[in-house]
């Protein structure tokens, strides 16, 4: 969030300009789209393509879709941009922002401003989404669910680029998948809608496609990142930390590929494994490990016998 102009689901201009009334107003409007939209899609589909809902090639392509976004955002967003857990080859960089942005969540540098500032302030004031600012009834804790889980995204609360990712804004990679994140949102959709038609040979087939591997497959992912800032920031366990709220979800470590042994990564943000332990499922640390292992990631920073031992003493 950042003295800049904020647009769908947190994405922001990497110039300092304070948002306009029309900017917020557009930027809101664009985000319920985003959010409302699919499951609009997906009802209405429901009722009027029932029987024909989807082919093996439209399962093919939502799983290829998902992990190649998913992993876009929690490596190459996540443990590279924003945290340094490790450092990559400057074409799989490119590749991994590109991949991220294919996942509608907002710029790579916008997003890794949001991130930073969620940790300098985790679940204090300036948080800009956390569940324990409206207060510990139940009202005031399903009141502060919804604002972590989608809620935030139609504030008017811009987090700044130039505070919170300056180095980002040297980065001319990052700046131009940044300035071009419309074109890579727009591609999300139409990639998909492109491939049905190829593999169907028919419209129905790219449409199906466009519905299932673009808008389904784009909202599964941003509810499971959102979840990452409600469901785990209220319920589970803190076995690493009791710093701030953060919890481990075990049941979403698989579609998070990892993201949701939180609290283990608010304890060590750095750290390029969140499930510290033998058993904990991290699907991208495990991608980092094979990146490392081909040459491609180097100066990986993985957990500590330290740490490792502190996580299960707790």
């Amino acid at each position: 969030m950042h003295a800049i102009v904020e647009s769908p689901c947190g994405d922001a201009d990497v110039t300092e300009v304070a948002p306009s009334a029309l900017g917020v107003f557009v930027g809101r409007a664009i985000t319920l789209v985003l959010v409302a939209g699919p499951l609009i899609a997906i009802a209405l589909a429901v009722v009027f393509l029932w029987g024909r809902l989807f082919s093996v090639h439209d399962l093919a392509l939502t799983a290829v879709f998902y992990v190649v976004t998913g992993f876009g955002v929690t490596v190459g967003y996540h443990r590279l941009l924003t945290h340094r857990s490790f450092r990559a080859r400057r074409w799989l960089k490119v590749a991994l922002a590109s991949a991220g942005s294919l996942a509608v969540e907002g710029s790579p540098i916008s997003w890794v401003a949001n991130h930073r500032r969620h940790h300098r302030f985790s679940d204090r004031p300036g948080d800009p989404h956390s569940p324990h600012m409206r207060g510990n009834e139940v009202l005031g804790q399903l009141r502060g669910f919804a604002h972590a889980h989608v809620g935030w995204l139609f504030g008017n609360d811009p987090t700044s680029v130039r505070r919170y990712a300056p180095e980002l804004l040297d980065d001319r990679d990052c700046l131009v998948i940044s300035r071009m994140f419309p074109l890579f949102a727009v591609f999300s959709f139409v990639a998909p809608f492109l491939l049905g038609w190829w593999l169907s040979g028919a419209i129905g087939g790219a449409l199906t496609a466009l519905l299932w591997a673009g808008v389904a497959r784009m909202a599964l992912l941003h509810h499971v990142t959102w979840s990452v800032n409600s469901v785990c920031h209220m319920f589970g366990k803190q076995p690493a930390t009791q710093r701030d709220r953060s919890t481990n979800i075990p049941v979403l470590s698989l579609i998070s590929f990892g993201e949701s042994w939180h609290n283990f990564h608010h304890a060590h943000p750095a750290s390029a494994r969140h499930g510290a332990l033998a058993h904990q499922l991290d699907p991208s640390a495990a991608l980092i490990r094979l990146f490392e292992r081909l040459g491609l990631a180097t100066h990986v920073r993985w957990p500590t016998e330290l740490q490792i031992a502190a996580c299960k003493a707790a």
